[in-house]
């Protein structure tokens, strides 16, 4: 089977995705809208608004292509999807109503209380006196998110009650939760909303410093395999939370298809949902897509598989040995701002590295050169034989780039 795909979004992860279809023998053509530069070299940019659901079908119909992947989590809430696949065309990626697992913490807790998914207790706000109220009665580490969509950027979690209260009340509507103890891990499943294959568990490093200091941001690097989770940790999800969640969404008369992240503490007592997101995770899609064997299991079909409802016949998602690890380099001010503008030197030695590629997100052109253009500007992934390796493979890639206030953390993966 030859397939036609259209990936939408400008971003690192949609520039992963686009390069590992680029890699599938199925794939015969790669479109991506509205793309970015680094795109370029593995498929055919088209200028879209990704939020306008009537342009990217138009334009799907138009390129005549047999796949659409939605990327980003805004245009799932905005109803892309639902606007591709009324015309008929297969879409991967959730209904504006299953994709408010993503879009509302809310109900999100809902539907994980439904189902019975082992999650933190959390209590919604929506005036500074509840919130005050839920801070005192769940305490500190206080744990404050903004119900709604907010880049990666909507957690506060601290010992100081005044910082998490005036986060509160800068948002419409806030989940409280009491806090998770334990490492975080990022489990993906692809479903067609009753079949379910997990991915390989990855991490990702929130904090904009070493040491997971400073503020949250959209993640600052991810890899994977994570040797030192347990044998049954994968079983145990898809027993306890990404099956019942299907079940429960598909009960509701929502039923989710494409991607669900899955995000967990290993705590103190068990394993806990911290956060469903609605579509592939950024970075850990970087590191994960770079070990995906496409011999074995093509991503084509699984996409295709959970798009149409065939997934079942699909092979799961199989992995080639060793670990890859991805280093996000950022720009200037981020996450508070970012710094747009700043000529990137050396993406091209980094590239010419054995078992190196960058991955674009942040970029633009300007007079020929590639420059900075948003907070994340682009990750380095790494491949080796294991974790040390992949990781002195990225960071090898890294010290090739530089850029005017480049940022980046020097631990990532350090010491697995």
């Amino acid at each position: 089977m030859s397939v036609k795909t259209l990936v939408i979004g400008p971003g690192g992860r949609e520039h992963a995705l686009a390069r590992a279809l680029s890699l599938d023998p199925a794939v015969t053509e790669v479109h991506v809208a509205p793309g970015n530069p680094g795109m370029a070299a593995v498929a055919t940019l088209h200028d879209v608004d990704p939020l306008d659901g009537d342009a990217v079908a138009a334009l799907a119909v138009g390129l005549g292509v047999d796949l659409v992947v939605v990327g980003p989590e805004a245009p799932l809430v905005a109803g892309v999807a639902d606007a591709v696949e009324a015309c008929g065309i297969a879409v991967f990626g959730p209904s504006a109503a299953a994709a408010q697992l993503e879009g509302s913490k809310a109900f999100a807790k809902d539907v994980m209380n439904a189902a019975r998914v082992p999650t933190a207790r959390a209590l919604v706000c929506t005036t500074a006196e509840e919130a005050a109220t839920a801070l005192d009665e769940l305490g500190a580490p206080y744990v404050v998110k903004n119900d709604g969509l907010a880049a990666g950027k909507g957690v506060v979690v601290t010992e100081d009650r005044q910082a998490a209260l005036d986060h509160a009340v800068a948002c419409d509507r806030v989940v409280i939760e009491e806090y998770l103890d334990g490492p975080e891990v990022s489990l993906f499943v692809v479903t067609d909303g009753s079949t379910v294959y997990p991915m390989q568990p990855a991490q990702d490093f929130k904090r904009i410093f070493d040491g997971d200091a400073g503020a949250n941001t959209g993640g600052m690097g991810a890899y994977t395999p994570l040797p030192w989770a347990p044998a049954d940790l994968v079983e145990e999800v898809l027993d306890t939370v990404a099956h019942p969640t299907i079940q429960e969404m598909s009960r509701r008369g929502t039923p989710f298809k494409g991607l669900l992240y899955i995000g967990l503490a290993l705590t103190s007592r068990g394993v806990r949902v911290v956060e469903f997101n609605a579509r592939f995770g950024d970075p850990e899609t970087q590191p994960l897509l770079a070990l995906l064997d496409q011999d074995a299991s093509p991503l084509s079909a699984l996409l295709m598989g959970a798009a149409t409802g065939s997934l079942a016949s699909v092979t799961p998602p199989a992995w080639r040995e060793g670990a890859a690890v991805g280093v996000v380099m950022a720009s200037r001010g981020y996450p508070a701002s970012s710094s747009s503008g700043d000529v990137i030197t050396g993406v091209d030695a980094a590239e010419a590295l054995a078992d190196v590629h960058v991955i674009q997100a942040g970029t633009a052109l300007r007079d020929g050169s590639l420059v900075t253009a948003g907070g994340r500007v682009l990750a380095v992934v790494g491949v080796g034989e294991d974790v040390a390796a992949a990781r002195a493979a990225a960071y090898d890639g890294v010290a090739c780039i530089s850029f005017d206030g480049a940022q980046h953390r020097t631990d990532i993966a350090a010491g697995i």
